[in-house]
């Protein structure tokens, strides 16, 4: 598993360059890796299924006990064949739809394979911190993916959007798996699963998973950045809306059903907030024009149904769960492909303009009309068997579940009525409207937009493999009710009424769609997620405004102060509260020669603060520098006392050569002297605090003492001690820290010291180069004013002549 992640992602490295020379070949090499994995994990299904889970673990840091794990189980199973099967063709059809050679062809490839690595990461994930890493690669590749060149300002927004709510989404999500995994004392989510927790940290870690659920699934009221994410090209749509992305949400919700089995303020919250999605998706599917935007609403409308079954927590609800979420994957990827090649071939989306469709791309509605069924819940689609197994699965959970049956049949008939507006509006005859002109697409655009299609029928009639598959996963769940399997005929029950009645209202719902969408145009736009968010993220612009002007106010100053304020506010309130008091047995000094330096150091400090003239300030800032290097003397510290020195030299030195381009005493003006006394007491709370948690953060550490010594020494001390001479060669460990143990740390300081002498030089450079570019000017203008006068002087002796 992890090699089928690392392919991806190092096929994805190579593609820009393959991009240069062919935008249609990358698309194809691209392909590969999905197709491989589909391959394999469809080779590895039998055993799956047969209860033999494969697992694999990477070692990350294994001192510190981090681990990359995978798991493929019969859910990972199912996701997989969406991201790497829909892949597949997304990449194929990308062929067709893309521009040889434009921009979006070369940029696409290697973000989408990316992001195929990046989701299946997240699917064969078995760790918290594993799926927060792929979680937030995804998030990153998408934005990328709908913002594409940036031009637009629409694609511009849409992507920081996106990125916005879905990675506000994640830190919180990932406070939630940090919660869960401590208090649990495991990470693994198998081991979750295993030994489900309960009681009040579940509950809280459980509330803050479901926010980046809900955002990256789009649940009310986070469900505006998706329709928004419409301005990306129709294949990345497909695939991330069908396939990929808007799953990791639901996916996850699926994944930790088991884990929070005895929470069940998670099962009403995902029902909840689910069915809510679904009725909003569907009333707002209704009324649009663009037919990805119907496309759009429509998969909040479906993602709501989804996130409502797999996080039900119920046996039987979980299968209907994975059945849609298959069905779901099929008929979406295939409908917005549909979409892309009436884009592609008529120019346009709007089915105000869109007329005739139907007769002249035949093949295409037909394809068109399957997938619409299987959204619709017709039979004998695979959208059918799942939404009646859904409707099922709530029946006999007493008035609750009988409540949720009915919203969730109002809501289909939503579906059932976008899915017809989706078919009138791409190709309908409309009458009096001239038919759309459309060339017939090659077969890279319809083969792979009739796979999926056909794939919905097929799946329908021969139920079978996706029963096995759905009732594999699902049996971990508790059942609450008569074990159910999907099937196309059950009998004339309750669950076939309910589909018949969302068929028939939906029938209802399409044929009044005029009037009804006049009704939703007069209806006061109260609760508006997409204007909420535009709002939110104005107020966020004015505070951060007004706290920018009242802080960044270009005084170095005030930015040391308010530096030092929040370290007073935050870790020394944490210091106060917590802390107990100092360390017992701290002794004010241990050596004779430590009196006299500190009462040159503190002389020295006062005199600082009191000093008028900048020379003078420096030269008593050096002599407290050269204190505290007295200090490490004493306290036996030579190699650290020797850099102090150094260090003081070196910046006495550059201080005098910046203080002969500076006046020679302090400014006098009144405002300034009237800080002096607040600058000295921050300054001393400051000091004081420092060394207060000095002394008590050294003295927490734990200690051992052996026999032979009785000196305590702490344990990583004891280490650095063992491995100084042998590891390092070094009798000094303090030395052996700094250029052996630390050495990236030293090597990281370097490294800023370099980047910032290059900085001092370029501005030396440049200032030095602007001195000369303007003696060159003043020179070329003296030259000809001097020109100029020479020439009157000509002037005036000719006229006098």
């Amino acid at each position: 598993m992890h090699v089928a992640v690392i392919a991806h992602l190092l096929v994805a490295l190579v593609l820009p360059a393959v991009v240069r020379k062919s935008t249609r070949a990358a698309f194809a090499i691209a392909a590969i890796p999905p197709a491989g994995v589909l391959i394999w994990v469809l080779a590895q299904s039998r055993e799956v299924l047969s209860g033999q889970l494969i697992s694999e673990t990477v070692a990350w840091a294994p001192l510190l006990g981090l681990e990359i794990n995978f798991l493929l189980d019969p859910l990972a199973l199912a996701m997989t064949v969406l991201v790497a099967g829909i892949g597949t063709l997304v990449l194929i059809y990308s062929i067709y739809y893309f521009r040889s050679g434009g921009g979006d062809a070369r940029r696409s490839p290697p973000l989408l394979l990316a992001f195929a690595g990046a989701m299946l990461g997240l699917v064969f994930a078995d760790n918290l911190l594993t799926v927060y890493i792929f979680w937030e690669l995804t998030t990153v590749c998408s934005y990328l993916l709908i913002g594409q060149a940036g031009i637009s300002r629409e694609s511009r927004r849409s992507a920081i959007q996106a990125l916005v709510i879905t990675t506000l989404g994640g830190l919180v999500m990932l406070l939630g798996f940090i919660v869960l995994g401590e208090s649990a004392g495991t990470y693994r989510i198998s081991e979750l699963a295993a030994n489900p927790p309960s009681g009040a940290t579940a509950l809280g870690a459980a509330a803050l998973i479901l926010v980046g659920a809900f955002t990256k699934s789009a649940q009310v009221p986070f469900h505006s950045w998706l329709p928004a994410a419409m301005v990306a090209p129709t294949p990345i749509s497909a695939y991330l809306h069908a396939a990929s992305m808007v799953k990791a949400g639901v996916f996850l919700v699926a994944r930790m059903a088991p884990v929070f089995q005895n929470v069940p303020q998670w099962q009403m919250t995902t029902v909840a907030f689910g069915v809510l999605t679904m009725l909003v998706g569907g009333w707002r599917a209704l009324h649009e024009y663009d037919l990805k935007k119907v496309l759009a609403f429509g998969t909040v409308s479906q993602l709501g149904f989804l996130m409502a079954l797999v996080g039900a927590g119920s046996r039987n609800a979980a299968l209907a769960g994975v059945a849609m979420l298959l069905a779901h994957g099929f008929f979406k990827a295939a409908l917005f492909m549909v979409v892309g090649i009436i884009d592609h071939q008529t120019g346009t989306r709007d089915i105000r303009e869109l007329s005739g469709l139907g007769r002249q791309l035949p093949w295409l509605a037909g394809f068109a009309v399957l997938a619409a069924a299987s959204m619709a819940g017709i039979p004998p689609t695979l959208g059918f068997v799942g939404k009646e197994a859904a409707l099922s699965s709530f029946l006999g959970l007493g008035s609750a579940g009988l409540v949720v049956d009915l919203l969730l049949t109002v809501a289909s008939m939503f579906t059932v009525a976008y899915s017809l507006r989706f078919l009138w509006g791409a190709f309908a005859t409309k009458p009096g409207q001239d038919p759309s002109a459309a060339p017939r697409p090659g077969a890279a655009a319809m083969v792979p937009t009739a796979i999926p299609a056909l794939a919905g029928l097929v799946l329908g009639l021969g139920y079978l493999p996706v029963d096995l598959l759905a009732s594999s996963y699902a049996d971990v769940l508790p059942n609450r009710q008569e074990e159910y399997h999907l099937a196309l005929w059950h009998g004339f029950e309750m669950p076939l009424l309910l589909s018949a009645l969302a068929i028939l209202g939906g029938l209802g719902l399409h044929y009044i769609r005029r009037p009804l969408t006049a009704v939703r145009n007069r209806l006061p736009r109260l609760l508006d997620a997409q204007r909420g968010y535009e709002r939110i993220m104005a107020l966020l612009e004015r505070v951060s405004v007004g706290v920018t002007a009242r802080t960044q106010v270009g005084s170095l100053p005030v930015y040391i102060g308010i530096i030092l304020l929040t370290v007073l506010a935050v870790p020394g309130t944490a210091l106060l509260t917590q802390a107990g008091g100092l360390p017992e047995g701290v002794q004010l000094y241990h050596a004779d020669l430590q009196i006299p330096l500190a009462i040159v150091l503190i002389v020295a400090a006062i005199a600082v603060a009191r000093a008028r003239r900048r020379l003078t300030a420096v030269l008593l800032t050096g002599v407290i520098g050269y204190a505290i290097g007295g200090l490490f003397v004493v306290d036996g510290g030579p190699d650290l006392a020797l850099a102090q020195f150094l260090v003081e030299t070196l910046t006495l030195v550059a201080f005098v050569f910046v203080l002969r381009r500076l006046p020679a005493h302090f400014s006098s003006a009144k405002g300034i002297r009237a800080f002096r006394l607040p600058k000295i007491l921050l300054s001393g709370a400051v000091g004081v605090f420092i060394a207060a948690s000095a002394l008590v953060f050294s003295s927490a550490r734990p200690i051992q003492t052996e026999v032979a010594d009785p000196t305590p020494v702490p344990p990583a001390s004891q280490e650095f001690i063992a491995r100084a001479e042998e590891g390092a060669g070094a009798t000094n460990v303090v030395n052996a820290i700094i250029v052996d143990f630390r050495a990236f740390d030293t090597v990281g300081e370097i490294s800023v010291l370099a980047v910032a002498l290059t900085g001092v030089a370029s501005l030396i450079l440049a200032s030095q180069e602007e001195r000369r570019i303007r003696s060159a000017r003043a020179a070329a203008r003296r030259q000809r004013q001097t020109s100029e006068s020479e020439q009157r002087l000509e002037q005036q002796e000719e006229v006098r002549e």
